[in-house]
């Protein structure tokens, strides 16, 4: 299998343990510089150029795109992902997890915890959004940054509009973000892999700085996480779908609150703290994947005139509650039942004999006129919930 890392450094750390990890495996490895692509559009014919020369086929491509060559590096992806290549993470799912406002606002749809934040523009906002967060003192965060850039603590308020003024003064937007002193200078990083947890640490700040980013001195422990952060971790990535992530969490009472999601997490933090081969459980994704590649129900079954897939609501009064799935007769409307959602968790593939319950969700494939029946309107303002990340895909 032939897997190019985009990277424009072949000696950092974490492109050189992929290129090891995968060496090991029987993979041919090749890093490619980002910035040496050429792209080429042709009907039919998405192309790409390096160095000069038309690319050979890859099978896969690790991407490890840094902030300042965000958007021609995603087009880079784009590319590959045009071409049929499988990419460990995709340009949208990029784009999206490092624009730190978009990263949020498609997480705040769902119920995953994350500190009240708030978008600030003009300078009379100010003022109503210290307010709105709690008060000082706030963190004031750029749209985008890495590696704790672009991340202020403000004490009092007259600091903060010191701070975000001069900011706008630069031209510069800001993300008000409430502070959570419980967990001042610690935060969890869970670094995710297709749909689970591979490992995670405790990164705790030293001294009087407050950002635990290991590039800032931080300090970093193995920790092993229970279910809630877990799942949190793993349903923040699939959001953002992003199938290799690092899931940045502050540890409250109320429970786990995400701050960022990293689409190129560094790997020697998290394998140095916890002895694990990270690396070579991303190769062993990648691998699986290209092997035995996810397939878009709805795309491939399009060209099925006249069937669909659909969610089904069962209501809490009429023929289907305390019926199996059998029972309802289903089968004989050509509907076919792929996933059961109730109570946040998620049953795939479920049984004929599997009892129906009013509020139950079902996910199904099959005739349109039939399903057109049977479909309720969904429910106005409905919180996705988190769901068993063993059962879910990302």
């Amino acid at each position: 299998m032939k897997i190019a890392i985009l990277s424009t450094n072949r000696n950092c750390y974490s492109t050189r343990r992929l290129r090891e990890a995968g060496l090991a495996r029987d993979c041919m490895m090749k890093v490619l510089d980002t910035r040496k692509f050429t792209i080429g559009l042709e009907q039919e014919s998405p192309d790409l150029f390096f160095r000069g020369k038309r690319l050979s086929h890859y099978d896969a491509v690790i991407p490890r795109i840094g902030a300042s060559l965000t958007p021609f590096g995603t087009s880079v992806v784009r590319q590959f992902q045009q071409m049929g290549v499988f990419c460990a993470n995709t340009a949208n799912a990029i784009s999206n997890s490092r624009d730190k406002l978009r990263c949020l606002q498609n997480l705040s749809k769902y119920d995953i915890g994350i500190a009240p934040t708030i978008l600030v523009r003009s300078t009379r906002d100010i003022l109503p959004a210290i307010e709105r967060v709690g008060g000082a003192p706030v963190i004031i965060k750029l749209l985008e940054g890495t590696q704790g850039k672009g991340v202020i603590l403000a004490e009092t308020q007259k600091i903060a509009e010191a701070i975000i003024e001069t900011l706008h003064g630069a031209n510069q937007s800001v993300l008000v973000q409430k502070f959570v002193a419980e967990s001042k200078g610690k935060d969890i990083r869970a670094f995710v892999v297709g749909d689970r947890v591979v490992a995670s640490m405790r990164r705790v700040a030293q001294g009087t700085e407050f950002r635990s980013n290991l590039h800032r001195g931080g300090v970093a422990e193995a920790v092993t996480l229970d279910s809630l952060y877990d799942k949190t971790a793993i349903v923040a990535a699939q959001i953002m779908g992003l199938r290799v992530a690092g899931v940045d969490m502050l540890e409250t009472s109320s429970g786990p609150q995400v701050i960022e999601v990293n689409s190129s997490p560094g790997l020697e933090g998290i394998e140095t703290c916890t002895g694990l081969d990270v690396a070579g459980m991303i190769i062993d994704y990648v691998k699986d994947q290209v092997n035995f590649p996810e397939l878009d129900i709805r795309e491939r079954l399009s060209v099925q005139r006249g069937y669909g897939v659909a969610e089904l609501y069962v209501p809490a009064t009429g023929d289907l509650p305390g019926k199996t799935i059998g029972e309802a007769g289903l089968e004989d409307k050509d509907i076919m039942v792929l996933t059961l959602e109730r109570d946040g968790l998620t049953t795939c593939n479920p049984r004929a004999k599997h009892v129906l319950a009013p509020g139950d969700r079902l996910l199904c494939f099959g005739r349109m006129e039939e399903m057109k029946g049977l479909v309720t309107p969904r429910a106005t303002k409905r919180k996705r919930k988190v769901v068993d990340p063993s059962l879910a895909r990302a």
